[in-house]
C-alpha cells in the first residue's frame, strides 16, 4: 500500500519555530488558554468576568484575557492564565468548550506587516475592524486580529503546517521585493 504520509510536510517544533526576514518576524505563540463560547454571550461575560467587547478582524485585543468575536452568538476567549470557569452547558444559556489543543496560534510583526496581510486576505487592514475575526486568510479559515503591534492568527492545528509553509514563502517574497 502506498504511504500517503510522505506527501505531507513535517510541522516544525512550534516552541522554537521562527521566520525572520527584513521587516517581518513570525513565530508560534505557546501557552495560551483558548475556549469556544456559544450562546448568550452577555450571560457568559457576566458569569466569567471577561471585560470589554469581543474584537473582530483586525480589531485590537488588549489585556491578559480577551475575547474575539467569531459569529453573532460565538466567540473565542483567550487568556495567558487558566480560566476559573468550568466547561460545559450553563443554564444561563451558553456553552463553553476547551479548544486550546485544537488551535495553533501565530504572531506576525514588523514594518512589512501590511504587505503580509495584503497577500493573505482581500480585507483592508487599515479599514474599520469587521464584526467577526473569522475570515479566509491564505486560502484557509482563520481567526485574525491585532495584539499590541502584531497580528495574531489562530488556525486549526491540522492546517498549521500548511500556513507555516505559506508564511515562509510570503516572507521570502516580501524580503526580495517580489509582488507574488
Amino acid at each position: 500500500m502506498r504511504d500517503l504520509a510522505e506527501k505531507w510536510s513535517v510541522p516544525p517544533d512550534w516552541r522554537n519555530a521562527t521566520i525572520e526576514v527584513p521587516g517581518l518576524k513570525i513565530g508560534a505563540v505557546a501557552g495560551l488558554h483558548q475556549r469556544l463560547v456559544s450562546g448568550d454571550l452577555a450571560a457568559w461575560a457576566e458569569a466569567s468576568g471577561f471585560d470589554g467587547p469581543a474584537v473582530g478582524a483586525f480589531g485590537l485585543a488588549e489585556g491578559m484575557r480577551y475575547s474575539v468575536r467569531l459569529a453573532r452568538d460565538r466567540l473565542l476567549a483567550v487568556s495567558t492564565t487558566p480560566f476559573g470557569m468550568a466547561t460545559g452547558w450553563f443554564s444561563e444559556g451558553f456553552a463553553v468548550t476547551e479548544i486550546s489543543a485544537g488551535l495553533q496560534v501565530f504572531e506576525v510583526e514588523g514594518p512589512a506587516l501590511d504587505a503580509f496581510i495584503a497577500r493573505g486576505t482581500t480585507l483592508d487592514p487599515a479599514g474599520p475592524p469587521s464584526a467577526s475575526a473569522t475570515l479566509s486568510f491564505a486560502g484557509i479559515g482563520a481567526i485574525v486580529y491585532r495584539r499590541q503591534r502584531s497580528l495574531r492568527i489562530h488556525v486549526d492545528r491540522g492546517l498549521a503546517a500548511y500556513l507555516w509553509t505559506w508564511m515562509e514563502t510570503v516572507a521570502a517574497n516580501i524580503a526580495t521585493g517580489s509582488q507574488n
